[in-house]
């Protein structure tokens, strides 16, 4: 029995000690902001010890207070980020509710911000990419740019913020959910995002890829739902001013008479426009860029803050794999 008037936890804890913050919660989802090097499936090895779901499986049959507190019984994610990337990451609370979340997100209705920073300045400061891509034949776990009978329609949309240091802060919006589309077509630009051990090289701070900004229609709710992640310490990581990022995408709309979404976790709504439109483009003659802005001068080099690597505070017995997945593809 859980007792009434006891607040609910705003975070939780996972087996290694790392602490999870909860973005956004109602009736039928729970948001949460996801931290790197925490996979949802079993298709990386190097991970394959930190399954998330599982954990988060086990917190409810262990009766942990942040999920009794909740009265959780099920929590399935709904859509997939890679283990290495972080950021706004949307369970839902049953079974009955999954057909209808994944609908959501198969039919290209939702809306995606991603953060990222990359090796190399992008050549355009705006473009959008459109190449396909598809599974690696040669390498399993890796995609590519794939223009044969197996490849996938994949669009992104770019916008470079900042530059310091042979280093860009790019804005990323996928329409398309395809798998690595984001690191693909950064990497095909010939920029790859840092850090990232597949398609760049390896960076101390991992891969600089958070998503941020969620925005779907909820079939339940009858109305827009808005999850944001707070991205002033990934800006500061890598030594960018957090205010490159656009203040229409960093807060929530809020319209009289209409419930808004969720605001960053401990900060009010400030009644900001948000959303933003998608930077503008058409394809090239080389078929991943558009025809574009030029990309900005590079600017005064910020102070980077540094900011330690998490540290397991203890072993983990081997993870066991979920048995269902959801429908939509990783970033």
């Amino acid at each position: 029995m859980v007792r009434s008037g006891v607040a609910k936890p705003a975070s939780f804890e996972l087996p290694d000690g790392t602490i999870v913050n909860i973005l956004y919660e109602d009736r039928g989802v729970l948001a949460i902001d996801k931290p790197a090097g925490w996979m949802l499936g079993p298709d990386d090895g190097e991970h394959a010890d930190r399954g998330l779901h599982r954990a988060l499986v086990d917190a409810i049959e262990t009766g942990e207070w942040w999920a009794r507190s909740r009265n959780l019984k099920f929590l399935r994610f709904v859509h997939r980020l890679d283990a290495p990337t972080t950021g706004v990451l949307l369970f839902s609370k049953s079974q009955g509710a999954m057909p209808a979340l994944s609908r959501v997100f198969a039919e290209r209705t939702v809306q995606k911000a991603y953060l990222a920073v990359t090796d190399g300045i992008p050549r355009l400061g705006e473009w959008v990419c459109r190449e396909p891509l598809g599974p690696d034949p040669t390498e399993h776990g890796k995609h590519g740019v794939d223009h044969g009978p197996t490849g996938k329609p994949a669009e992104t949309a770019f916008r470079v913020l900042g530059s310091r240091e042979g280093r860009a802060l790019v804005l990323a919006r996928p329409v398309s959910g395809r798998t690595h589309q984001i690191r693909l077509h950064l990497a095909h630009a010939g920029c790859p995002v840092a850090g990232d051990i597949l398609y760049g090289r390896r960076d101390f701070h991992g891969l600089a890829l958070r998503s941020f900004r969620l925005e779907y229609p909820d079939p339940f709710l009858k109305r827009t739902t808005t999850i944001i992640a707070p991205t002033e310490a990934f800006c500061r990581r890598y030594g960018y001013d957090p205010l490159l990022v656009p203040e229409a995408l960093r807060t929530r709309l809020k319209r009289p008479g209409v419930p808004a979404g969720t605001a960053p976790a401990g900060k009010p709504a400030n009644g900001k426009a948000a959303g933003g439109s998608a930077p503008a483009g058409s394809r090239g003659a080389a078929g991943a860029h558009a025809k574009g802005k030029p990309a900005p001068a590079a600017k005064q080099a910020h102070r980077v803050v540094e900011q330690q690597a998490q540290r397991p505070a203890g072993q983990r017995p081997p993870d066991r794999s979920p048995g269902q997945h959801g429908s939509a593809a990783q970033q």
